[in-house]
């Protein structure tokens, strides 16, 4: 018997009820709604060159940023990557790196990057053009199509939980909806504690004495408890454990308080779909190193941030739901790949992102900027050295590719959800696809935006000649109708080795 099944809107014929094909797509479909994503703001604008640094381009790099640049011999290197290193005190995301867990996404941007700090932000949370302005977040309009109708009628038995949980002062625009916010806002890890009753902290500290304090502790009070979904985050905050270590308190780190909460709130079974937590102080004009360029505000910034994500990473992986949770990294701009005087650096283009968990099956998109040839402007007047790092990838596409390839949701609704189509970055696919036509050896033809290489699966997409003019290697290939691949010479790609 022929059964119709219908999955996050496509209809699906199999022979059967129990049949394999089914079976596979109900437990993908189960899968992916039960996905998290954990979105990791830094405020300010981080300075990618002396996060992910150039190795194989050191001397460059040095010449541009000499009186900020990280010794060679401290950058943290790699296994199995010769581009690029970690400064120094991001021990912890090197280690995931190497198991794996972690993606560069090198020099991402948009096209006519603004460098005000609010109006790029709300750019990049609202995933507009940079000539369009928008008032819902990118974030907010999937999770107002997944969730139809919200908030009327919800919570409900399909959603009993709020879609999405900011930790923050402000409520973000990413998680705007139609009509309003589609998540909570808890202010700072104290108000969490607060609300679930297990405050160490003294929040009142600060009030006057008499009558006036007390009046003013009572209303501190009445806004914690006013928090949407207060119940269901005491429930879900008193079924769950964080089992992975943590910084000290004494670390300060704000960043490890909000993903320790998210960790705790997912293990205890909160049905939220989003988080978004945030660091802030990244803007970094002056000082950013201190006498000795390994340490200063900067070093302190990125040992908090990667300090925080191993911790959660390896508290998702003690309880066991490391699988059904995606992070990511995103900050206001890049900044200029020319110091200034200051031991600080400007309000740039492009830097790197960051996106980590079991989910990812690629750990480079993109190649490392090219500091010789590829900065802008492209000729400078002489003795102009305010220099920029080019955009390589687009930051929609990485959210298309988190729409589509995580979250499950089709290709037209993820542009749709847009306002376009974003080519795929294979983020989450061992396949790489033509951009356009070109020769092999051109990273910017492929969607990964590099070379493939032994372990890709290459697929050449119709309408799309791609030149080979030196032997190549690939895991397989496909050459769509319409597509042409054109030896240049006595040339080889070989396949699977």
């Amino acid at each position: 018997m022929l059964v119709p099944v219908m999955l996050n809107g496509f209809g699906v014929r199999s022979v059967a009820k129990g049949s394999a094909l089914v079976r596979s797509l109900q437990e993908t479909a189960a899968m992916n709604s039960d996905r998290v994503l954990v979105i990791i703001y830094l405020g300010g604008g981080n300075d990618g060159l002396n996060t992910v640094i150039p190795v194989d381009q050191y001397s460059s790099y040095y010449n541009l940023r000499s009186n900020i640049a990280i010794p060679e011999n401290s950058i943290l290197k790699l296994s199995g990557q010769q581009e690029v290193g970690f400064h120094p005190v991001m021990t912890g995301m090197k280690n995931l790196f190497e198991e794996g867990k972690l993606a560069i996404i090198n020099s991402v941007s948009y096209p006519n990057p603004d460098q005000s700090h609010y109006r790029s932000t709300d750019i990049w949370m609202t995933g507009t053009d940079a000539s369009r302005f928008e008032s819902t977040g990118w974030g907010g309009r999937y999770l107002n199509d997944r969730f139809s109708g919200y908030p009327t009628n919800y919570p409900n038995s399909g959603m009993e939980d709020p879609l999405a949980v900011q930790i923050g002062q402000i409520s973000t625009p990413a998680l705007l909806g139609s009509s309003q916010s589609v998540g909570i806002t808890i202010q700072d890890p104290n108000s969490f504690y607060q609300l679930i009753g297990e405050s160490s902290v003294d929040m009142n500290t600060d009030l006057p004495c008499c009558d006036a304090g007390d009046l003013l502790k009572f209303i501190r009070e009445k806004q914690v408890l006013a928090v949407g979904y207060a119940a269901e985050i005491k429930a879900a905050a008193d079924a769950g454990k964080n089992l992975g270590a943590y910084p000290d308190a004494t670390a300060k780190n704000d960043l490890a308080e909000q993903l320790k909460i998210v960790a705790r709130l997912i293990h205890g079974g909160l049905k939220s779909k989003i988080y978004f937590v945030e660091l802030g102080g990244f803007d970094t004009h002056s000082t950013q190193v201190s006498n000795v360029v390994t340490e200063g505000v900067h070093a302190q910034l990125l040992k908090k941030l990667s300090d925080a994500i191993s911790s959660f990473q390896n508290d998702l992986k003690l309880q066991g739901i490391e699988d059904k949770v995606l992070g990511m990294t995103f900050s206001d701009f890049g900044r200029r790949a020319t110091s200034n005087a200051s031991k600080g650096t400007d309000h740039g283009v492009a830097a790197p992102l960051f996106v980590f968990g079991k989910g990812i099956r690629r750990q480079m998109i993109g190649i490392r900027p090219d500091l010789t040839n590829g900065l802008l402007p492209a000729n400078p007047a002489p003795g102009f050295n305010d220099r920029d790092i080019k955009m390589q990838i687009d930051f929609r596409r990485i959210y298309s590719d988190i729409l589509t390839d995580w979250f499950g949701t089709p290709v037209e609704k993820s542009s749709q959800l847009l306002f376009r189509n974003f080519e795929t970055t294979s983020l989450f696919s061992d396949t790489v696809k033509t951009l356009k036509s070109g020769v092999w050896h051109d990273p910017e033809v492929w969607s990964s935006g590099r070379v493939p290489s032994r372990l890709d699966k290459v697929h050449i997409r119709s309408g799309h000649l791609v030149q080979l003019a030196n032997t190549a290697f690939a895991k397989d290939l496909k050459v769509e109708s319409g597509a042409e691949l054109q030896f240049l010479g006595k040339y080889d790609i070989n396949i699977g080795g």
